[in-house]
């Protein structure tokens, strides 16, 4: 098998991979928009930023690892202001789910 078949059979393995991942991907997110949501009206509890926190963290591997580096920048920069909270870095949540929505719409089926 040369390299451009192989390439080929690996973006084929990846692309069903990321269809059999979306029903998780698109809960994923809403977890992050509700706690971007509840962080802007000052009401993320510490259970709910622990839960946005991990959901962060696993997007920031997955997306990267699916070819997506910008909405895995974006979700890496959702976990370090959920890593370390502050007032001010909280009111950033919700304008970084839009974007990271509005990165994979196209690719959410």
């Amino acid at each position: 098998m040369n390299v451009k078949q192989a390439d080929t059979e690996i973006n084929a393995l990846l692309a069903d991979l990321w269809k059999r991942h979306l029903p998780s991907m698109h809960e994923r997110l809403k977890t992050l928009d509700r706690a971007a949501l509840l962080a802007a009206a000052g009401r993320l509890a510490e259970n709910e930023r622990a839960e946005a926190l991990s959901t962060a963290h696993k997007l920031a591997g997955n997306l990267g690892m699916f070819g997506y580096k910008l909405a895995g920048s974006v979700a890496s920069e959702m976990e370090h202001i959920l890593k370390e909270p502050t007032p001010e870095t909280l009111g950033h949540l919700a304008a970084l789910a839009r974007r990271l929505r509005h990165t994979l719409a196209p690719h959410l089926g």
